[in-house]
């Protein structure tokens, strides 16, 4: 009888110790504050995830940068520091430029070409990552592009030496090609950039300047010119992701799908209601004048061009596969 006990004991602990084995942790680099609507939603995929995979995998979210800052979350990921992690596709361009394409000026204006476009690259934007050791989840547009400025613009001329906050390397040829005078400034550290005069122009969503309260720095005009929906994506470890059972892993997508989903739509959201929230605190909210958008668009062009030469038969193939 003794016997007998000792052996269920044996096997009692093999079990605990076979569920505990199964069990993973997952810590999630967010670059952005907790109250924004990429981060509230990843923690609610992560809060999802957490729950319905019975004690499988736990994912705990950092975000405001707490973990790694945005400019460091890829690596952090791709090395292992992080499981999983949310960075801005645009800024990885060194990486591949196909992640470049959703910030080409002009190319996708209207949510619904955003998505025909994110369609069209999404396989092989995962299958690029894939050789990088990450797995691609899902991926979330920000708002419509707009251009904030401390003085009002009304002229190419009124662009010239203006100096202009850049985060990736399409920004910073925007800035070249307009003559505005660049420099690269992470999300984090818009405010102090233009509250000490380092920057006074910038393009970004109407949700980024809401959120940053951009008008307590000096900035007074919004000017809604639809340039581009850039993504923010959802990427993990590939080693973490095999450490997985297959049961999991497919709980995994599965959130991944209805976080991407409701990400689209509060995007959709943002867009008007953030808009809203700018001219409500003051900012003048408008369009630019018919010479202005003549020439961004002429710039869109030549970008364009100059990012399919840049991506090659990969790009090419995209951009078919989109129009």
């Amino acid at each position: 009888m003794k016997l007998f006990k000792y052996f269920l004991s044996i096997i009692a602990s093999l079990i605990i110790f076979s569920n505990i084995s199964l069990a993973e942790k997952w810590d999630m680099a967010l670059a952005y504050g907790a109250g924004n609507f990429h981060s509230a939603n990843a923690t609610e995929f992560a809060k999802n995830v957490t729950e319905k995979s019975g004690g499988k995998l736990t994912i705990v979210t950092h975000p405001g940068g707490s973990l790694f800052k945005g400019g460091e979350i890829f690596r952090a990921v791709r090395t292992g520091q992080a499981q999983i992690g949310e960075r801005f596709m645009s800024a990885l361009g060194k990486e591949d430029p196909l992640l470049e394409i959703d910030s080409q000026p002009f190319l996708a204006t209207s949510y619904s070409d955003a998505m025909k476009l994110y369609k069209a690259s999404k396989d092989e934007i995962a299958k690029s990552l894939d050789s990088k050791g990450l797995v691609f989840l899902y991926a979330v547009p920000w708002p419509a592009q707009g251009l904030y400025s401390k003085k009002e613009i009304n002229s190419v001329g009124d662009l010239k030496g203006l100096k202009f906050r850049a985060y990736n390397s399409a920004t910073i040829r925007i800035a070249e090609l307009t003559g505005m005078a660049p420099t690269k400034i992470e999300a984090a550290e818009i405010s102090q950039a233009f509250s000490t005069g380092a920057v006074e122009s910038m393009i970004t969503s109407p949700t980024t300047g809401k959120n940053k309260k951009i008008w307590e720095n000096g900035v007074k005009y919004f000017y809604d010119i639809a340039a581009w929906f850039p993504k923010n994506m959802i990427i993990v470890n590939k080693d973490a992701w095999n450490k997985l059972d297959s049961a999991t892993q497919e709980l995994v997508m599965q959130q991944a799908a209805l976080a991407e989903r409701k990400g689209w739509n509060l995007s959709k959201k943002g867009n008007v209601a953030d808009k809203k929230a700018l001219a409500d605190a003051g900012m003048q909210v408008g369009k630019v004048n018919a010479q202005l958008k003549a020439h961004f668009e002429e710039v869109g062009a030549k970008m364009a061009q100059e990012w399919s030469d840049k991506a090659g038969s990969r790009g090419a193939a995209v951009l078919d596969a989109y129009k």
